[in-house]
């Protein structure tokens, strides 16, 4: 699946994955290859990217939300930075 990750400022990230793990607003969830749409809103925390060799990457995000449509993963918060 392809996951984008956005904040005003830049596109922080872009790629194929295997999956992502998020911190939503009443817990975290994990979205994986062919997850059915969704929009959730998200709270500062830490997000995990699965990728496609296996080896994860994190990012320390603010608030914001996410959107999963069609395979394609959209991550739009107010700002995030590699870990």
């Amino acid at each position: 699946m392809t996951l984008e990750i956005l904040t005003p400022e830049k596109k922080v990230f872009t790629g194929n994955v295997d999956g992502v793990q998020l911190p939503g607003i009443s817990g975290s969830f994990e979205v994986l290859d062919k997850h059915a749409p969704m929009i959730a809103a998200l709270k500062e925390g830490r997000l995990k990217i699965l990728n496609q060799k296996g080896e994860p990457g994190f990012f320390q995000i603010q608030s914001g939300f996410v959107e999963v449509l069609n395979n394609k993963v959209m991550v739009l918060i107010e700002g995030a930075a590699a870990v």
